[in-house]
């Protein structure tokens, strides 16, 4: 199981970027997405969620109405977008896959939100 996650940056207050994760080495259909994120020193937490038919979606609290996650199961990419964007939302921005019971993880990216 591969995650490749890209698409972080440099972002100012209210701005918008969009996230990316390719997956591979699986069938990404059958399985549902995540994305976490961890800022420094706080732990890891889970920002939204997709469902394998990406008929159903959930989010933290601290995200909803800003950011919005969907699935493209042709292309086994999951994405994130982000909008309206602010400081607190800097962290490292991680694609999860929860895979026969085993949690996979992509390398991370890094997603700063400052002026």
């Amino acid at each position: 199981v591969q995650l490749v996650e890209s698409g972080g940056g440099l972002v100012q207050p209210g701005g918008s970027l969009r996230l990316s994760c390719t997956a591979s080495g699986f069938t990404f259909r059958r399985y549902a997405m995540s994305w976490y994120r961890q800022a420094p020193g706080k732990e890891r937490e889970l920002v939204a969620a997709i469902a394998s038919a990406g008929g159903r979606t959930d989010y933290a609290d601290s995200v909803k109405g800003r950011f919005t996650i969907s699935r493209d199961n042709a292309q086994n990419t999951v994405y994130l977008q982000m909008d309206s964007l602010k400081p607190e939302d800097t962290a490292v921005y991680y694609c999860n896959a929860d895979v026969y019971s085993v949690r996979y993880w992509g390398q991370g990216t890094q997603v700063t939100v400052s002026s």
